[in-house]
């Protein structure tokens, strides 16, 4: 049997990776610290790695495929196919982004202050490459980590940090002075994989279920019922990917709704659908939705 070798990353992405498998039909199970968890598809080899390493693997060849972010592609310099985007957060348009930071009190204010100056970071390559286009010479070195706490106790002049709200930033006392990359997590494979029709196939499948799922987290699924008189009071607050689903019931004077809309107004639409004279209103889960 034909196998697709799947990186999945370790560490931080791994919790909400192994959710978005699991909404999109896959199982799997992690034990202990072995680095080849189980998947209930035969036709899949997954493997634990860090995401800063997937790409450099999915591009020599050990790996078909994996997940990992684009700042890590960027910063290995990494020649790979992009086969699908996954944002996991909740709002589709959140991305994480790294940036520029120094001391609240700091006489820095911009890239160009930073001209001679040391700066850490686990992104050097990508910081590397910003000063370059910025014109500014600075010492970038590698941080194995607490990289906020570097500046704060001033043993750097600035850090380049991965941030999402800013929130740690804030409680060490940083301030943002620029922004070097956005990164989203992203599904990636090398290219002979891409050219193999039978795991090009296998990967399509995979990508289109994880985007179902990815889209699914952040909607939900109405149905109700409506008088033929209240229809257009009801259509007039429904907002869904395309027409709602309207059906007859027994009762030619009733209809039924069924609509998947965003589930950040539910809270609101729901008080006006009733008010507008909708009842029997059910509202449910989704695990996947595919365009």
């Amino acid at each position: 049997m034909r196998k697709l070798k799947l990186g999945l990353p370790k560490g931080s992405l791994q919790e909400a990776t192994i959710k978005v498998f699991e909404r999109a039909g896959f199982k799997i199970y992690v034990s202990g610290r072995s680095y080849f968890p189980s998947i209930n598809d035969p036709q899949i080899e997954p493997v634990l790695l860090r995401a800063q390493e997937m790409s450099r693997y999915v591009e020599e060849l050990a790996l078909d495929c994996g997940i990992t972010g684009a700042d890590w592609i960027m910063e290995n310099g990494s020649r790979v196919v992009s086969l699908a985007d996954l944002v996991y957060a909740k709002q589709s348009s959140v991305k994480v982004r790294w940036v520029l930071a120094v001391p609240e009190k700091s006489s820095i204010h911009s890239v160009k202050d930073l001209q001679g100056k040391r700066i850490a970071t686990e992104l050097v390559n990508v910081t590397k490459s910003y000063l370059k286009k910025n014109r500014v010479q600075a010492d970038v070195e590698f941080s194995w980590g607490a990289t906020e706490a570097k500046v704060a106790d001033g043993l750097v002049d600035a850090v380049v940090e991965l941030t999402e709200t800013g929130s740690s930033l804030r409680a060490h006392k940083l301030r943002v002075i620029g922004e070097v990359c956005e990164s989203t997590t992203q599904f990636i494979a090398n290219k002979k994989a891409a050219q193999d029709p039978w795991k090009k196939a296998k990967m399509d499948q995979v990508a289109l279920l994880l985007k179902g799922a990815i889209t699914a987290n952040n909607m939900v699924g109405l149905k109700m019922n409506v008088r033929k008189n209240d229809l257009d009071k009801i259509l007039d607050l429904l907002t869904s990917l395309k027409n709602p689903t309207i059906s007859h019931l027994s009762d030619q004077n009733w209809l039924a709704i069924e609509t998947v809309i965003e589930e950040g107004i539910v809270r609101t639409l729901i008080p006006g659908l009733k008010k507008a004279g909708a009842q029997g209103i059910i509202e449910y889960p989704l695990n996947k939705v595919i365009y």
